[in-house]
C-alpha cells in the first residue's frame, strides 16, 4: 500500500477474496494512468491501457520469488466505479540454497 502512496499519489485498499489467502484484489479510488487517457476507440475497446500496473506488480513479486497471476477485474476506462486489480499467488519459487566451499 505504501509504494502506490510512494510511486503513484494514490492509495489502494486490499479486498480479500479468497479463504485460503492466495488470491485478493487491490482497489484503487483513483488511478493516475487514466488521466492521460480521454476516452478509448471503439476499434480498442477490449484494450486494457493500465495493463502497466499489472507487470509492476507482477515483477516486483518475482523479484521477492512470488509466482503470481495478475489481471484487472474493474477498470474506469470502461466505465467501472473504480480500478481492482486482482492478484493470485500460484506458487512458491523455492530460493536456491548455494553451498560453500
Amino acid at each position: 500500500q505504501v509504494a502506490f502512496k510512494m510511486y503513484l499519489g494514490v492509495t489502494a485498499s486490499v479486498s480479500c477474496s479468497s479463504a485460503a489467502g492466495n488470491e485478493f484484489s487491490l482497489i484503487l479510488d483513483k488511478n493516475p494512468l487514466v488521466d492521460f487517457v480521454e476516452e478509448l476507440p471503439a476499434e480498442r475497446a477490449s484494450l486494457c491501457y493500465c495493463n502497466l500496473l499489472c507487470g509492476v506488480i507482477r515483477g516486483a513479486l518475482e523479484m521477492v520469488h512470488l509466482a503470481a497471476e495478475v489481471t484487472f477485474l474493474q477498470d474506469k476506462l470502461k466505465g467501472d466505479a473504480v480500478t481492482e486489480i486482482g492478484i493470485v499467488f500460484l506458487k512458491n519459487t523455492e530460493d536456491k540454497k548455494h553451498k560453500r566451499n
